[in-house]
Order: C-alpha cells, then structure tokens, then sequence
C-alpha cells in the first residue's frame, strides 16, 4: 500500500529593493512596527471581548511611543525586543488554523508511505522488517502488506535538479509474503546487524562543503527529523564524507546515541523496525516549533549546539593551560596582555567574521580601529576550511556583536547568544537574500539584527560601472537576468568599501543596544 501527497512547486516572489534612503529613517520604521504588534495584540483580545484591555493597550501604546524617543533608555532596549518578537502583523479576519497532522505521520506495519508534497524535499516512511542492501541501493520491506517500489534522492533541495541528479537515488520495495520466497528480488534472507531502533536516512552529499548548505540543507533539517526520536535513532548516510563526520560528530551524537552507518560502503545488511528517508526542513535556517515535539524552536537547536561543543572547548581550554611555560621575557610580555585584557572585561566583544576573495571589505583595518574607538574589543576571525567548528563556536558564542558581509559565512550567526547583535554588511544585488537567508533567521534567533546596506559607491561596481548603469541603479533588473549572471556580476565580482561615516552610526546602535541589556541585568535583584 503506497499513499501519495503531491502539490505544486510554490510561486517565486520577487521583492522589490527597499529605498537606501528608507534604511535611515530607522525611527519610523520601528514606530510602524510597534503599532503592527500592538495591533495583533488588539485583534487577539478583541475577538474575545476584552474591551478593558483594549483601553489599557492604547495607554501603553501612547507611553511607548514616548520612551521610544529617548534613544538610549532601557524602556527603548524593551521596546526594540519587543519588535523582534514577530515581524509578520496578523489581520483581524485571520484565525490562526490547527496544524495538520504531517503526512505519513501514522503509518502502518508493513507499509510504505511517500509524502510527495513539500516543494523542498521528498520524505518516505517504512514500517516493518525493513533491511538494507548496498549493492543494489535498495531498503527492502519484507512481509508487507502489499507491493510498493518507490525512488527518493534523500536530499532538501527538490527543486534543483542540477544538484538533485548528483544525489545518489535509493529504491524503496515493499515485497508480500507471498513473493518472499522467490530468489530474484525478494531481499536479503538474513540480518547481518539487527537494530532496534528506527534509521532515518540521508545524503550528506549535495552543497555539502558550504557551511549555509551543511546547516540548512543538513543539520538543521536532521534536528527536525531526529528529534523526536529522543536519540535512539540510527542515521544511515549516502555519500558519506568522513571529514563531515569530524566537522559535525559532536552535533550528530546529540542527535543519535549509535554510530552513523555508510550505506554505500558497508556491504552487510542492517535490519530496522522502521525507517524515515529523507529529511524534513520547514524553512531557511528555522525550524518551526508548532511542528515539533514539545514546540521545540530554533533555540532549543541553538541550546543544542551549546551541548555538542561545551566538551570540546574545555578541552582546548585545558589544552591551552597546559601549554608550556614560556621565557621570561615572552611571560612579561603574557602578563601585560593578561593586563589589557582585564581592562578591556568591561568592553563588550565585536567580532569581525573576515572574507578572502569577493566581497571581501577592503578598509577591514579601518572598520576595526572605529570599532575599538567606539567602545568595543575587537577581533578579527578569518576561517579556513579546516578550522575547528568548536573554535568558531567558541569566539562567537562568547561575542556580543557579530559583523561581516553577506555570504555563507554568516550562517554562524548561530553560534551567537540570544540577546547579541548580527550586523550584515549587503552588498550591492543581495537585498532579498540576505534578508530571507540570513536576516529573519537571525532575528527568530533573538538576535538584534541591524543591516547594513551599502550605496553604490561602497561598491568596487563602482570604479568598473557607468554611474547610471543598471548594475549600480537597478541590481532587481540585473538580478531578473538570472542566477549566473547575480553569481558572476554581484557575488564573485564584488568588493565593499565601508563609509566609516555611514558605518560608524551602526557601531554605536549596537554600542547602544548592549549598554541597554547590561544596564537592566544590574538592575535586577540577585
């Protein structure tokens, strides 16, 4: 028995860029928020008769708005964490729907059901004595209720079949007991390995090797998937990369308390009660807790990371301290360090995620010396393919500010602590992605999410454009040529030089946003 769910690809939205202007006039903008959430508030209670409230929202609408204009206040600091709490306002005539069981949800023993019907990825579900075979890239059901032969690529990017074709395809069979005994396709006679557990199976090919990809594609999607399971899963891996396992093994033993099985590489044949293919993802970099088990969010994920690098960073901690004693001229020089650095305890930590080739900041010196000058201890992290993930965690889980420009390297924001600033350089071209990409994810987080974006004459487009060429004017029409020309004009060919002046505004918000919580948190009670 096979239960098919299948809908049509959702309609690209295109959106147009924001006036550079409007980013100034960052006032209004949040004014116009305030009233957005004070009106769901309003429409909620008001559909229950609370009149009373209603009376006491626009008495707290009224002092709100007054406190809002006095810049630097704790009353301001709560209001901006207010309006981070949700950024889509909800009409009046809105209810809010129950969700839907998930399909595939309750399968019975000794089916297969395929859910067909997410734009972003296919996921199948098999219950019974399920077992592997390697050689032929099949996960056999044996005993089932009725024939089935299925075809999944395990991978969260459906609808790009560039990548798609690249993923390796595992077929699914549903064998009855009447056709077990036959020697040609029946499945394997024996278990080699027997688990008691379910296996959800994946492809950590792909994106795989960009770290966007790996977490929004991969991790993020199989923290979903797994969760619910409490750790007693098996993952099952097509195009397993054994430098994924040392980058994510500690991530992936807080989903799994076993070892993760090669598919292609391990010949013997593993027998499961159950088995999830594929993986579910609900959105970019989010996870959407009214679809998950306890209403799990992207900050339990992020409490997660927290237990899979804790271990790892007291150990290069310990490392650290045991290093060898050095000369005493390299130990006075240590100990004026240790100094200035208990001097600076008192600054909050900006870190500058640092890029190599395009869209690389070139006065990087620069935006550092402003950014000490305003208040902050600076350091400036330029990762390599081979750092450590623990060592990345441990520099931005202990910052308050995070600044860098648009690209992959800004899905560490992740790695920040609810409560700290993301300031996003944006290039020329790159509005819309790094809004959706990396902008809402962040503030979902319960990060103080502040863009920057650049005018054309921050742009290394600049020195190379006609002032009124369309790729400095009108980068949505550029962008309406096509992927590879946004690719080739606007990601691989695009430096940034920061107006300090502009920049220097987005320092001290963030400067601001700081003092506000470290204020309110000495004033509470111990």
């Amino acid at each position: 028995m096979v239960h098919h769910h299948r809908a049509t690809l959702l309609p690209h939205h295109h959106h147009d860029e924001e006036k550079q202007q409007a980013e100034e006039e960052g006032d209004g903008k949040t004014l116009k928020e305030l009233r957005g959430r004070l009106a769901d508030y309003a429409c909620h209670h008001r559909k229950h008769g609370h009149d009373a409230l209603l009376l006491m929202l626009a008495g707290f609408a009224f002092v709100s708005l007054l406190l809002l204009l006095l810049p630097n206040s704790p009353f301001s600091a709560a209001m901006d964490d207010l309006l981070q709490l949700g950024r889509t306002p909800r009409r009046c005539d809105q209810e809010m729907a129950p969700t839907p069981p998930a399909p595939c949800a309750g399968v019975p023993n000794g089916t297969v059901c395929c859910d067909r019907s997410s734009p972003r990825a296919d996921l199948c579900v098999m219950r019974g004595d399920i077992r592997t075979h390697a050689a032929s890239n099949t996960l056999f059901l044996l005993a089932a209720a009725a024939p089935a032969d299925e075809r999944i690529r395990p991978y969260t990017r459906k609808w790009e079949s560039s990548v798609m074709s690249t993923i390796d395809e595992l077929r699914l069979r549903a064998v009855p007991e009447a056709e077990g005994s036959a020697a040609a396709g029946a499945g394997p006679a024996r278990c080699d390995v027997r688990h008691d557990v379910p296996a959800v199976v994946f492809s950590t090919g792909g994106y795989t090797g960009n770290v966007y990809h790996e977490f929004n594609d991969g991790i993020i999607p199989l923290y979903i998937t797994a969760r619910r399971y409490n750790r007693k899963v098996v993952f099952v891996m097509l195009e397993y990369h054994d430098w994924w396992m040392t980058k994510y093994g500690h991530i992936v033993e807080q989903l799994s308390d076993f070892p993760p099985v090669d598919f292609s590489n391990d010949t013997r044949t593993h027998c499961f009660p159950e088995a999830v293919v594929g993986l579910r993802i609900h959105d970019e970099l989010a996870i959407d807790a009214s679809r998950m088990p306890g209403n799990q969010g992207i900050r339990d994920f992020r409490h997660m990371l927290d237990d899979a690098h804790r271990g790892r960073i007291n150990a290069i901690i310990e490392e650290e301290n045991a290093a060898p004693q050095a000369a005493p001229a390299a130990a006075a020089l240590a100990k004026k360090h240790v100094t200035e650095a208990l001097a600076d305890d008192d600054k909050p930590r900006l870190v500058i995620v640092s890029r190599n080739g395009s869209r690389a900041i070139e006065n990087e010196p620069e935006l550092a010396r402003a950014a000490g000058r305003a208040g902050f201890r600076v350091t400036v992290l330029r990762p390599r393919p081979d750092t450590e993930l623990a060592q990345m965690y441990r520099v931005l889980n202990g910052s308050d500010v995070m600044v860098g420009v648009h690209g992959a390297a800004m899905t560490h924001f992740l790695f920040m602590r609810p409560g700290s600033v993301f300031i996003q350089v944006v290039p020329l071209g790159t509005d819309w992605a790094a809004e959706n990409y990396y902008g809402e994810p962040a503030r979902r987080l319960g990060l103080r999410y502040v863009p920057y974006k650049i005018l054309p004459s921050e742009s290394s487009l600049f020195r190379r454009y006609a002032r009124d060429d369309p790729v400095l004017t009108d980068p949505v029409a550029v962008n309406a040529k096509g992927w590879q020309v946004t690719k080739k004009v606007y990601l691989d060919g695009q430096n940034v030089r920061l107006d300090m002046a502009r920049f220097r505004r987005r320092l001290r918000e963030a400067y601001g946003h700081w003092a506000a919580q470290r204020r309110r948190q000495q004033s509470q009670p111990l």
